[in-house]
């Protein structure tokens, strides 16, 4: 099926994040801590901690570094409790806005996701507030120029759920979260790497922002992204 034009998007926040480089072990290594915490630390029984650790090491996490820490999330060394919570609030234009975030203070964390909100006119919601307008999947883009057709055979095959074909050329797979391993490997052992692989809350409609609008939008992004117990921002709108 066709959809909207979103490469441009995902090349923006690509490269907001590449500026935002030193934060992101940080985030990884509360994300390992937690999956393993939670599933403990066999990677082949633990299928968040595996997606923990891929990030890490596309972020050039030494192995040294992966281990102590699913260690110490396991018992085998001292950590601190984190607590996941998730804020839903807007933003401009009635942008939709979910944070997640990790937390081992959450009066400190409320507080500073409702002043960033605050700050650059955006409102802190309620529980639900905003969620209903996103789907959990995992999702794999490929670049304009891809072959649709092998994406698509070789998806649908391992248990992919859709595959769209954006307006500029862009193709995303969609998958079920808990397919989405599967669905990945299948696509890497037929040579299709996808330029983005993740588990993720997909907007089901976007809002246009330009101008000075879209400005203020990503001022409040990039506060609520900075702050320290933030792991993942999701929005719906297009910059």
């Amino acid at each position: 099926m066709a959809g909207h034009s979103k490469w441009a998007n995902i090349q923006h926040r690509k490269g907001r994040q590449d500026e935002k480089r030193g934060k992101i072990w940080t985030r990884i290594i509360r994300e390992i801590t937690v999956a393993a915490r939670a599933g403990g630390g066999d990677v082949s029984a633990n299928p968040r901690l595996r997606l923990a650790i891929d990030k890490a090491k596309a972020a050039n996490m030494p192995a040294d570094r992966i281990k102590y820490n699913i260690d110490k999330a396991t018992g085998n060394a001292e950590g601190v409790n984190y607590e996941e919570i998730r804020y839903e609030g807007y933003g401009i234009g009635g942008a939709a806005i979910i944070v997640d975030t990790m937390t081992d203070n959450r009066v400190r964390t409320v507080a500073e996701v409702r002043h960033a909100f605050s700050k650059y006119g955006g409102n802190m919601g309620t529980e639900g507030s905003v969620a209903f307008q996103f789907k959990h999947v995992g999702q794999l883009i490929f670049a304009p120029g891809t072959s649709e057709d092998q994406v698509m055979e070789v998806a649908l095959e391992a248990g992919a759920e859709d595959v769209v074909t954006d307006e500029d050329g862009a193709i995303e797979v969609l998958t079920a979260p808990g397919d989405f391993e599967a669905v990945k490997n299948a696509l890497e052992a037929a040579g299709l790497t996808p330029d983005v692989a993740e588990v993720t809350m997909r907007p089901e409609n976007t809002i246009e922002l330009e101008g000075d609008g879209a400005a203020r939008m990503q001022k409040l992004l990039d506060m609520i992204e900075d702050l320290d117990d933030v792991q993942e921002v999701y929005h719906n709108a297009a910059l």
